[in-house]
């Protein structure tokens, strides 16, 4: 397949495929894997591999098998297992019948490491871990070999199989690779194979293990035994690429896969460790990994964002080898841009002021009809309810107001939304002198069109103080106020750059009736407002809960510009 073939803009990872597929390596053949480790909730750097990796298997009609590299039972749980599946499949994509995990390698896996120690291309060693490091010297200096690195083959047959069979103490002894201590790739310096791990239950395997294997050489024999094509993996691993050719090049293995490194996804205001994502969940900084403010896709989508608008993100930023720093509102401009055309709009009042209409009827309610967007006529239409009372936003009125202040003042007139023209008669205060309600007469003349030619300079939004419902709003910001918290200054941790702002609770708001049917994760633009979902996680007491998903508008571009906060 050329690239003119499919539908995604080309990269050079794709050049390579299709030069493959010309040169008919691999049989024409294309497979590909997403391999997370179930250590915590995936991310949007996570997005960017998987849309990368399912894509390319999508377009060039091959595999991407979803592989769990579950080597580190200490840190992993079904929990996070079942999180990266639920992630994967809103995402958009589909592993069929290809779920592995790597601990489903583990008998053979062993195998190989027996292999190489038959080859005398491994060893077990005595050393600490403390010590393996001080003996593997540095970037300038070679390291040195392990006194045990010269055991025979017998010997170190005897101890590895003694080290699966649990006689050894955690850190006791390991299993390394014999390669070249005077390598001036560190990762070449006899790495670690194999350590012990006893008094942890494998959310696979249970307690049948107590030795694991290392990543790189778990990684590149998983892909080789699932006939993996091209291995597509992050720019930290490029120095790793030898160790994973060496292993399948010592090994008797079905195949040789192709690493290719492309670089990771460094987004502003936000942090992708996940030893840090760890850190600010233990540590109570946020509500869970699927808490709004988090970069998980779990948190992503209780935000309200679309599976559509990530993906689009994923091809917009492009797949290259330099490391490029992305600007958050190229994330949220994707998002803006789906929802602008999906959302449909409802009304809503978050700091609500209290306005008596005199001169409609007490008692009296009618229904006006509203589209439910402004250009799109198949999203059909809804009624309000139109009463005496109703609620506006605080800031639509002001006593006095420059020329430029389109909305209600004192003695003028606005239209409200998809309903009547109002006028501002009198203006009721609390003994502070705070404006608590407004006394206003409307035109009952200027329903839809304006037969009198009327014009009014403002519009604004308003709910039916008769069946409006109370709601709780959640104004979610980001996470950070500095574009790049993991860059902390000396003396600083990148906690220290918590935005105090990221989350603004109002309780006192007004939806309106429409949304009693609103479903969880459902979104809509609250018109002027900005784009919202019904969280899928809470109600506050008998108050449904909405979260802001993004504002109408980059409301960080002056802040920015300005040079930060």
């Amino acid at each position: 397949m050329s690239s003119e073939e499919h539908p995604k803009p080309t990269n050079f990872i794709r050049q390579i495929i299709e030069a493959d597929i010309r040169a008919g390596k691999n049989d024409g053949r294309v497979a590909t894997r997403f391999p997370p480790e179930p250590n915590g909730f995936l991310h949007i750097g996570h997005a960017k591999s998987i849309c990368l990796n399912f894509g390319i298997a999508e377009d060039y009609h091959g595999t991407c098998n979803l592989r769990f590299d579950d080597t580190n039972p200490h840190k992993e749980n079904a929990e996070f297992v079942e999180a990266i599946q639920r992630d994967v499949r809103w995402l958009g994509y589909d592993w069929g019948e290809r779920l592995y995990y790597a601990s489903d390698y583990f008998e053979k896996l062993y195998d190989y490491a027996v292999q190489l120690i038959k080859k005398g291309k491994a060893y077990v060693c005595d050393l600490s871990a403390e010590e393996i490091r001080a003996y593997r010297g540095t970037l300038t200096e070679p390291g040195k070999d392990s006194p045990f690195r010269n055991r025979s083959i017998e010997e170190n047959l005897d101890l590895f199989a003694r080290m699966r069979q649990g006689e050894f103490q955690d850190g006791e002894k390991v299993l390394r690779a014999r390669i070249d201590m005077a390598s001036p790739n560190i990762n070449m310096r006899d790495p670690t194979i194999y350590r012990i791990r006893h008094g942890v239950v494998h959310h696979q395997t249970g307690e049948e293990w107590c030795i694991y294997p290392m990543y790189d050489f778990t990684h590149c024999l998983s892909d080789s035994i699932e006939g993996i094509t091209h291995s597509l993996c992050t720019l930290e691993f490029e120095d790793h690429r030898p160790l994973y050719d060496w292993y399948l090049n010592e090994l008797e293995t079905p195949c040789h896969p192709q690493q290719i490194e492309f670089s990771r996804l460094v987004l502003e205001h936000t942090i992708t460790s996940k030893r840090k994502l760890t850190e600010l969940v233990e540590g109570g900084y946020v509500e869970g990994w699927d808490d709004p403010r988090m970069p998980t896709i779990a948190g992503m989508r209780r935000r309200g964002y679309t599976p559509a608008a990530i993906r689009d993100f994923c091809d917009r930023i492009g797949v290259t080898k330099s490391d490029n720093f992305v600007e958050m509102a190229v994330l949220e401009n994707c998002v803006r841009e789906d929802l602008n055309i999906h959302a449909p709009r409802r009304m809503a009042v978050l700091h609500p002021l209290k306005v008596v209409i005199t001169n409609y009827p007490e008692g009296r309610q009618e229904k006006l009809t509203a589209p439910n967007h402004p250009q799109d006529e198949s999203m059909g239409s809804r009624q309000l309810t139109f009463s005496r009372e109703i609620y506006i936003e605080q800031a639509d009125f002001r006593e006095e107001a420059p020329k430029k202040f389109k909305r209600l003042v004192s003695g003028g007139e606005v239209r409200l939304r998809n309903a009547y023209v109002i006028r501002c008669d009198e203006v009721i205060k609390d003994v502070e002198g705070e404006v608590i309600e407004l006394r206003c007469s409307y035109d009952p003349a200027t329903l839809g069109a304006n037969p009198e030619g009327r014009k009014v300079k403002g519009v604004i939004h308003w709910v039916s103080a008769s069946d409006a419902i109370n709601a709780e709003i959640r104004l979610y910001d980001r996470l950070f106020n500095h574009p790049n918290p993991d860059k902390a200054k000396e003396g600083k941790d990148y906690r220290d750059y918590l935005n105090p702002d990221s989350l603004r609770t109002l309780t006192h708001c007004f939806v309106e009736a429409n949304l009693a049917g609103a479903r969880p994760g459902e979104q809509f633009q609250f018109e002027r407002e900005g784009y919202f979902c019904l969280d899928s996680e809470h109600l506050a007491g008998d108050r449904p809960v909405f979260n802001r998903i993004v504002s109408l508008r980059d409301s960080w571009a002056k802040i920015e510009k300005k040079g930060g906060k």
